[in-house]
């Protein structure tokens, strides 16, 4: 699910028990380079104390060479993990509650708010594992007939790196502040590039071109919940501290990718080194210390608050603000 105005994003659930992994923007790899500040979890613009967790780079080693494993070739799963993650679509797990600090005092980009950092208390809950896939977004649709904005608007804003040459040459306008994002007609979460683009092949993919609206109902089918910007943040860090990433201080540790991301000369040229150039399926790299996935990487997530460049320093417990706002 995207921002309101139809861009693409995923969706991600937090037991009512909550609704997390909520995502939109569908290609958060995209647009998202290495952030430059610390403790910022990984998770700049683009796209929660519970028990300190084992550094996943340290406690998740692989029996197979790291480099190797999480490598173009290599990310070509076998049918059998796919049977086995299709099991756990709707696996969920117990985020214990506690404090942690919120946010950064060196953000990467200090327009998108992340500042500064603050104590925050939050209650335990229960989160998804993974994004909400095509899979499971179709199985709503087809039990509840919804039909998603960017369906009803006609068009939805897709990355110029990944459309076709056909669509692309029907566009004439785009977003003036970030002019790699093109409005595509035709493009909602059957069709991620457009007309020319289907699911069929991706169904293990993050559902994108969800809005925020169709996220809540997504989520109000289920029996679920969006999770607080709070509660994301604290599920993202793992239970690690003062870390850029839930994995740790390095981007690719032992050689090792941790997340779909942009790897090249944004937005000229994606090296696709981590194995993707697009989305990837869900699961497909290793999960931070709460036993989460794609946490960082592969596609934006909503969250149920609004988004503000305004935070005080007073301590908080479980805040919220009233409006949506983008991860």
């Amino acid at each position: 699910m995207v921002r309101c105005f139809a861009l693409l994003f995923v969706l991600g659930c937090v037991n009512k028990p909550v609704c997390l992994q909520s995502s939109s923007c569908g290609a958060e790899q995209e647009e998202r380079g290495a952030p430059q500040g610390a403790a910022s979890c990984g998770c700049e613009k683009l796209k929660r104390d519970a028990p300190a967790a084992v550094d996943p780079v340290e406690d998740r080693t692989a029996s197979v060479d790291p480099a190797v494993r999480y490598s173009r070739g290599a990310n070509k799963r076998s049918s059998e993990a796919q049977a086995d993650e299709r099991k756990v679509q709707s696996k969920m797990v117990l985020i214990s509650g506690g404090e942690f600090l919120m946010g950064t005092d060196n953000p990467g980009i200090p327009a998108d708010g992340e500042g500064p950092q603050r104590l925050v208390h939050v209650d335990s809950f229960y989160m998804d594992v993974q994004e909400v896939t095509n899979r499971q977004f179709q199985s709503f649709v087809n039990a509840t007939g919804h039909v998603t904005e960017a369906e009803k608007f006609g068009d939805s804003f897709v990355f110029e790196g990944i459309l076709s040459e056909a669509v692309k040459n029907q566009i004439t306008q785009a977003v003036a502040a970030a002019p790699w994002w093109l409005p595509v007609k035709g493009a909602n979460w059957r069709h991620p590039e457009g007309p020319d683009s289907h699911i069929t092949d991706r169904l293990d993919h993050p559902v994108l071109h969800v809005s925020w609206a169709d996220a809540v109902a997504y989520c109000s089918w289920a029996n679920k919940r969006l999770p607080t910007e709070a509660e994301w943040e604290h599920a993202c860090r793992g239970g690690l501290k003062d870390r850029l990433y839930p994995w740790g201080n390095k981007l690719n540790p032992k050689g090792q990718h941790y997340a779909n991301l942009w790897q090249g000369d944004f937005p000229n040229h994606n090296s696709g080194e981590d194995g993707y150039i697009k989305t990837s399926p869900v699961m497909s790299f290793p999960p931070n210390g709460f036993g989460l996935y794609d946490m960082v990487g592969n596609a934006w997530e909503w969250t149920s608050d609004w988004w503000t460049v305004h935070h005080t320093t007073d301590e908080q417990h479980n805040p919220v603000l009233l409006q949506a706002r983008i991860r």
